[in-house]
């Protein structure tokens, strides 16, 4: 599992235009059950992503086809990490990490 943080590295107006584009790149990762949650960082620097379990290799080609990567608008730093304990609502994916 990987949480990834995303650093802005243009100005929010060059974001802004490419939000559309990346938004629409976040909604294809969920319908392949890619991503378990993202958003917006505060202050508006960058986002978060917490996926699901997958290879480094898989998440690295998923991260180079965002649109923010593309137009080199955003860094990307990956930390990977085994959860140990979930909420209850979290219970199957702490279950897909330990399989």
């Amino acid at each position: 599992m990987f949480v990834v943080l995303l650093t802005y590295t243009a100005p929010i107006e060059e974001i802004d235009l490419a939000l559309p584009d990346h938004a629409e790149w976040l909604g294809k990762q969920y319908d392949h059950g890619h991503f378990l949650a993202s958003g917006r960082q505060n202050p508006r620097t960058g986002g978060v992503i917490i996926t699901r379990p997958m290879a480094r290799g898989k998440l690295d080609a998923i991260l180079a086809t965002d649109p923010f990567a593309t137009q080199h608008l955003a860094q990307y730093q990956v930390i990977e990490f085994s959860p140990t304990k979930t909420a209850p609502e979290l219970r199957l994916v702490n279950e897909a990490v330990a399989h």
